[in-house]
């Protein structure tokens, strides 16, 4: 990314893997703009479904944004799902940094060789304590995060096993692989989801209840 062009002309492409009538499609797209502080407008929502994944996408963009799923998991994964893992196998060596949380960081970890499973029993799904790893305090990024924060969470596969290479960078008592990086690359990947605050992740809670009413009840659902 060019250093020295203001934050205004910046362009960022995201993808994400979320039906038309998923409620957090749309806010995801406003929450990635508010924690970048740009405009939506600069960000470029990409539909991983319907839309063909090549190298091009990288071009005339300062950075791809990878967001969450709704209904797609790597545990069972659709052929679309499947591709956008091998495209961001081929992307993390192209010109532009990489950032995907969540489901974007279980496709990550499963295109680069790890492995993601189904865990309900250790879903995480709320504000939660995390904690750096050694590595991550040494983190030209992470360095500047206190050892232990809060982080919003929304999950109940997780990634069982980092590919070989990467550097872990936090943990959470539940999830011990909450964030990596590719060594020597602009690449980052996190469980949590630094583009959410609270409030917006009580909305998508509330967006979702089905799914989170059922894995803690509904009471306890909208308490987390």
């Amino acid at each position: 990314m060019n250093e020295h062009r203001s934050l205004d002309d910046l362009r960022f492409t995201l993808l994400q893997a979320r039906n038309p009538a998923d409620p957090a499609r749309g806010d995801e797209w406003r929450s990635f703009s508010a924690r970048l502080g740009v405009r939506p407008q600069q960000i470029r929502q990409v539909d991983v479904l319907t839309q063909e994944l090549d190298l091009g996408l990288l071009d005339h963009t300062d950075a791809l944004l990878v967001g969450g799923a709704g209904e797609y998991s790597l545990v069972h994964p659709t052929p679309e799902v499947e591709d956008l893992a091998t495209f961001l196998t081929r992307a993390v060596s192209g010109p532009v940094p990489i950032f995907a949380s969540c489901f974007g960081y279980h496709a990550l970890a499963v295109g680069l060789g790890g492995q993601v499973i189904a865990d309900e029993d250790h879903a995480e799904v709320g504000s939660y304590d995390l904690t750096l790893t050694a590595e991550g305090e040494a983190d030209e990024l992470f360095g500047g995060v206190p050892v232990e924060f809060v982080a919003q969470l929304g999950h109940k596969d997780r990634v069982a096993r980092l590919p070989d290479g990467v550097v872990p960078l936090a943990s959470s008592a539940r999830c011990p692989f909450q964030a990596f990086r590719l060594p020597g690359r602009p690449v980052y990947a996190t469980q949590f989801h630094p583009e959410l605050d609270w409030r917006d992740n009580m909305l998508r809670f509330k967006g979702y209840m089905d799914t989170y009413g059922k894995l803690f009840g509904r009471e306890d659902a909208l308490r987390k």
